[in-house]
């Protein structure tokens, strides 16, 4: 089949990879028909992997249709139209079965939790993939939902909704969300679902903020991001904050820019692993930290409720489609922030 690769840094190649297999009797092939670019595999693209192997397809987002299956698969069948998460759960811990699959008790280490970050799961930028737990890691794709908005769903909704969980976002309080790119938009529409009575938005791309005032944010203008979010809240500062970059200048922005015994939630992936975290500065201000990686299966069932509702809209975060052959070029433009590109679809079918 053909498929995207990963060769190293700016080095994503189109090609012929072996076709996916059952290999166990619990695991699914799901013809891919739409696949997504999210940001953390620009970490990759840019020459910052999670494995130092060559070669492997990347991508973990993607909706498509159930081509093969176990003999143990009880939930699927051949024909189904289903959203895969981004991440991936083992069928037997008890944090799995409750839903945390970024929590899996039995995996070695973060390339067995996401599809296309390592050789041990090939990813989703293909023409088809293998689901390992099928019954576990496939979700029915209800009627109604759009591949567009399907594909939002498999990661960064999920991602943008945990973000404003861990945040705590009550109704009525003001948030800003570091980052307007798919996560963060994502979860600004998350943050007003919660209740926030106003959500602001910072981001270098002045594209991204003018995008975002269409959604009801309300951009964070001028070079001094700090002193224009303190002039927007009267001096008192946001009461949660999202950071949706990984950044260490973001992250320390966000616990600068909160308000005295406000809370800070970070999504976007680090790796540092030197971060200078001001521990005074949080003791200070009595400030509640959290960050971590999303369980896709835990986050779902509000999100598609929500979606099928209208009370998120996934799909307008997309800006561009692409062929999968034409995914070199895909990465290209995403990296460059250019054209007004937020989120990008590869479309395996053409």
């Amino acid at each position: 089949m053909k498929a995207l690769s990963y060769h190293g840094r700016h080095d994503i190649r189109y090609g012929d990879v072996p076709d996916p297999v059952v290999s166990n009797p619990t695991d699914a092939v799901v013809q891919v028909t739409t696949a997504g670019i999210c940001g953390s595999d620009l970490h990759i693209y840019g020459g910052n992997p999670f494995s130092a192997e060559l070669g492997y397809t990347p991508g973990h987002e993607c909706v498509g249709v159930v081509v093969d299956t176990g003999d143990q698969v009880t939930r699927f069948k051949p024909g189904d139209r289903v959203l895969v998460p981004a991440s991936v759960g083992c069928s037997s811990c008890r944090s799995c079965a409750a839903g945390f699959t970024a929590r899996c008790e039995h995996a070695k280490s973060s390339t067995e939790l996401c599809y296309g970050v390592g050789p041990q799961l090939p990813g989703s930028q293909a023409q088809a993939l293998a689901v390992p737990y099928a019954d576990v890691n496939l979700v029915h794709l209800p009627e109604g939902i759009s591949d567009e908005a399907a594909v939002v769903l498999t990661d960064n909704a999920p991602t943008a909704w945990y973000g404003c969980r861990r945040a705590r976002i009550q109704p009525g309080e003001t948030v800003l969300v570091i980052g307007l790119g798919p996560v963060g938009l994502m979860a600004a529409q998350s943050a007003f679902a919660m209740g926030a009575a106003r959500v602001l938005g910072a981001d270098l791309v002045p594209e991204r903020r003018a995008f975002a005032a269409t959604l009801g944010v309300e951009p964070v203008e001028g070079e001094d991001t700090r002193t224009a979010v303190r002039d927007m809240t009267a001096g008192r500062g946001p009461d949660a904050v999202v950071e949706a970059v990984g950044s260490d200048a973001t992250i320390e922005l966000a616990l600068k820019a909160v308000r005295q015994a406000g809370r800070v939630s970070v999504i976007g992936v680090s790796q540092s692993r030197a971060f200078p975290f001001h521990m005074g500065l949080a003791q200070i201000k009595e400030l509640e930290f959290a960050i971590g990686l999303c369980s896709v299966h835990y986050e779902l069932p509000p999100l598609i409720a929500l979606t099928r509702a209208g009370r998120i809209k996934p799909e307008v975060v997309v800006s561009h489609r692409f062929a999968l052959s034409d995914g070199p070029a895909a990465y290209e433009l995403f990296a460059g922030r250019s054209d007004g590109v937020r989120k990008i679809l590869l479309d395996p079918t053409r």
